[in-house]
């Protein structure tokens, strides 16, 4: 089954979680997991959206099993939960990360859907995936990839995201 996308300013598919509740306004949109016991309340503008990515590197695409991750970073002040943080697993590890820096991962603990991450590199801050984001207009608007990282990994058959500033390894 395939979700055409209506032109209307905002639109949340009927099948995007099990909760059926998403929203955005102008200002902040939501972030569900699947099961719909996590959602995250994010912004939409600066300062508190500090910007929006694709990564290609090996630890992005292991954690979301996929060839690459679409990210948006947001500050910890401007994010809040409007329920479900304390139905997250958080898992902790250094191995895999570029930096070799903690990277903290949010999993929901029922249906396993990455909500966040956090990286000891980029204090206040969280990394989260435009594949949680409720309103799928946002996907192709505000939060359409503005860098794309690592791009130098990239699988043969993608080339990478138009209009984009490529860097080779993780920007500054």
């Amino acid at each position: 089954m395939t979700t055409s996308i209506p032109d209307t300013p905002t639109f949340i598919p009927p099948n995007n979680s099990l909760t059926h509740d998403g929203w955005s306004n102008e200002d902040e949109a939501t972030a569900t997991c699947f099961c719909g016991k996590v959602q995250i309340v994010f912004p939409l503008k600066s300062p508190g959206l500090a910007n929006t990515f694709l990564c290609n590197c090996t630890d992005c695409r292991k954690v979301t099993a996929s060839m690459f991750a679409t990210n948006f970073t947001t500050r910890d002040s401007h994010t809040r939960f409007s329920r479900g943080e304390d139905h997250l697993t958080l898992f902790v590890q250094d191995q895999t990360t570029t930096t070799g820096k903690n990277m903290i991962n949010g999993f929901c603990k029922t249906c396993g859907t990455l909500m966040y991450r956090k990286s000891e590199g980029f204090e206040g801050m969280k990394f989260l995936r435009v594949g949680t984001v409720d309103d799928f207009k946002l996907h192709d608007t505000v939060l359409k990839p503005q860098h794309e990282q690592f791009v130098g990994c990239r699988v043969g058959w993608w080339s990478g995201v138009d209009d984009a500033k490529k860097y080779e390894k993780m920007m500054e």
